[in-house]
């Protein structure tokens, strides 16, 4: 597993929350930063690839295990 700056646990939580929990998270933290996320929900896939794909983030690991997403997101500038 990659070593991050950051955790988020928004297990349990349903669409949308663990993107919102993960985007205030990603407010908090300084660029160049990592922010690890577990989530339960599969609309988080969706969710995390589409918000990617419209900021200066990077998704570094995007990985689904016995119903458990894990993300790995880089903050960008």
């Amino acid at each position: 597993m990659m070593e991050t700056d950051h955790f988020l646990d928004a297990s349990g939580l349903t669409c949308p929350m663990p993107l919102l929990k993960a985007k205030q998270k990603l407010n908090q933290i300084a660029v160049g930063e990592t922010l690890r996320v577990i989530a339960t929900d599969p609309g988080s896939m969706r969710d995390f690839a589409s918000f990617i794909k419209l900021t200066s983030h990077e998704m570094l690991e995007c990985v689904e295990e016995d119903r458990v997403y894990r993300y790995v997101i880089r903050k960008g500038s």
